[in-house]
C-alpha cells in the first residue's frame, strides 16, 4: 500500500481521533459547537495534525457536504498571486451549501506564498468574510505578513509527544496485524521526532518488510544508526582509542549509508549522554555545530568528522 495511502486510511475523522494537542483540539471543538470561528493560522512542524485537524473541522461542521464547501490548496505548489485572484477568490465570494453560513478555504504551506500573493489574500480575507473562512497552514509563521497574523486566531501546534505516538503505533499495529516490540516504539519515536506522518510511514516501510518490528529494522528504514553504535565510537574516544573509534564510524556510516550530516546529528545527541563535566560537553557541543556547518558549506565530511573525534579525545584526556 502507498504511503500516502496509509496515512490517508488511518487519518482521524473527529475530535476525539486525534492525538495529542489536547487544548488545541478543544479550542477547535469549541468554534464547531458554535457554528461560527475567526480566521485560523496553524504554526507548527510537519506531521503534528494541521491537515488533520483542518478537516476534521470541515467534516464536523458540513457532514456529508463537507468535500463541496472546502477548497484545499498547497500554496507550495499554486503560489503565485493568480491562484488568490483567482481559484480562491472564485470560491470565496459563494455561499456555503447547507446551515453553516460561510464556506472553508484551506491553505496549506501557505508560508510559501509570495509577499505580493500575501498582499492580495489579506484583502480577500477581509472582503468575503461573510462567505467565507480561511484556516492557513505554517511551518514557520514568522514568514506570513504582520496584517494577515492579525486577522487569525493563532493554533501553535507542538511535536506529539512519546505517549501519543506509541498510541497511534498500537492502534495501527492491532489493525494490521503487526507485532511491534517495546524498543521498535522507542526507535520509531526517535527516528519521527514527533513527527506522526514519518512514524506512519517508518512502520509501514518496516511492515513491508517484517511483520514481528524490532529496534534494528526501525533504524536500518530509517537510515539511522543505532544509539549504542554512536556511544561506542564516543567511548573509544574517551578511551584514548582514536584510530578503533574513527573505523567503527566508518563501519556505522558504511553499514546504514549514513551522510556526515546524518552522523554529526547523532554524535550531539549522545554527547550529552556520556561522562563528561557539563564544560566538556558544552565545549565538544559548539564543536558539533561548527563542524556541522562546515559541511553544509561542502567541506569533506571524512576528515571535518575525524576532526571531531579529535576532539572528544583530546576531551576525554584533560
Amino acid at each position: 500500500m502507498d504511503s500516502a495511502i496509509w496515512t490517508e486510511k488511518y487519518r482521524p475523522a473527529s475530535f476525539a481521533d486525534i492525538k495529542g494537542q489536547q487544548e488545541i483540539v478543544a479550542r477547535a471543538k469549541a468554534f464547531v459547537e458554535k457554528k461560527n470561528m475567526p480566521h485560523l493560522l496553524f504554526a507548527g512542524p510537519a506531521g503534528v495534525g494541521k491537515t488533520t485537524l483542518a478537516l476534521v473541522i470541515a467534516k464536523q461542521l458540513f457532514g456529508e457536504g463537507w468535500q463541496q464547501n472546502l477548497l484545499e490548496l498547497n500554496a507550495s505548489d499554486e503560489r503565485g498571486i493568480d491562484v488568490v485572484r483567482h481559484k480562491v477568490k472564485d470560491f470565496a465570494r459563494t455561499r456555503a451549501i447547507g446551515d453553516v453560513p460561510f464556506k472553508i478555504i484551506y491553505l496549506d504551506e501557505c508560508d510559501a506564498l509570495t509577499r505580493e500573493a500575501q498582499q492580495a489574500l489579506r484583502r480577500t480575507m477581509e472582503n468575503y468574510t461573510s462567505t467565507c473562512r480561511f484556516i492557513l497552514s505554517a511551518n514557520y509563521s514568522s514568514k506570513i505578513i504582520d496584517p494577515i497574523q492579525s486577522r487569525c486566531t493563532f493554533f501553535r501546534f507542538a511535536p506529539l509527544a512519546k505517549e501519543d505516538i506509541t498510541a497511534i503505533i498500537d492502534r495501527i499495529s492491532s489493525q494490521e496485524g503487526l507485532q511491534v516490540t517495546a524498543p521498535a516504539k522507542e526507535a520509531l519515536f526517535e527516528a519521527s521526532g514527533g513527527d506522526c506522518r514519518r512514524a506512519e510511514n517508518l512502520l509501514q516501510a518496516a511492515a513491508s518488510l517484517h511483520t514481528s518490528i524490532t529496534e534494528e529494522v526501525v533504524f536500518s528504514i530509517a537510515s539511522l544508526a543505532e544509539p549504542k553504535e554512536i556511544d561506542e565510537v564516543l567511548q573509544l574516544c574517551l578511551a584514548n582509542k582514536f584510530i578503533e573509534a574513527r573505523s567503527k564510524l566508518l563501519k556505522v556510516m558504511l553499514q546504514y549509508g549514513l551522510s556526515g550530516l546524518d552522523v554529526i546529528k547523532q554524535i550531539q545527541k549522545e554527547l550529552w549522554e556520556i561522562s563528561l563535566d557539563n564544560t566538556k560537553k558544552m565545549h565538544l557541543i559548539e564543536k558539533c555545530g561548527e563542524i556541522e556547518f562546515r559541511l553544509t558549506e561542502g567541506s569533506d565530511q571524512f576528515i571535518q568528522l575525524e576532526a571531531l573525534l579529535s576532539q572528544i579525545v583530546l576531551a576525554g584526556q584533560k
